[in-house]
């Protein structure tokens, strides 16, 4: 089943460190499956490897290959968040206490129907309480 996915489970891919048995689980899955991400996921991605780069924690030349490797992965990407950040998007951060990152994941799970895979522990109670089935145990 296509699941949404947000960036700190796609972090978790790049790391091994952050990587658990369920996130290595959920990425073999998309052998079978598709991860559906909102726009600026893609931001989100590049910023903590931008951020991995000043910190050490990789190096240049690795990106091309962290990225490559990304970007292998069957991921669609949800146009439509543009459409819904001024309505739907911006009430659920309200709500929630999401900011509108963290919102624009619920918005489209809700949207779309589908399950969330995160392991931010505010979008995941926020998942919760608006009755979006999360992919990931809580931990």
């Amino acid at each position: 089943m296509p699941f949404i996915l947000d960036c700190s489970v796609t972090m978790s891919w790049v790391f091994s460190d952050e990587a658990t048995k369920d996130t290595t689980v959920l990425l073999e899955s998309l052998v079978d499956d598709v991860a559906i991400v909102p726009q600026i996921w893609s931001l989100e991605v590049a910023n903590v490897l931008l951020v991995a780069g000043r910190r050490g924690r990789i190096d240049h030349g690795e990106r091309p290959d962290l990225v490559a490797a990304i970007n292998a992965l069957p991921i669609e990407v949800d146009r439509e968040i543009s459409d819904h950040a001024l309505v739907g998007t911006l009430d659920l951060g309200a709500e929630h206490d999401l900011s509108a990152y963290d919102a624009a994941y619920l918005e489209l799970a809700l949207r779309r129907k589908l399950p969330c895979a995160t392991l931010d522990r505010r979008l995941a109670r926020a998942c919760q309480v608006a009755g979006v089935k999360l992919v990931l145990p809580r931990n």
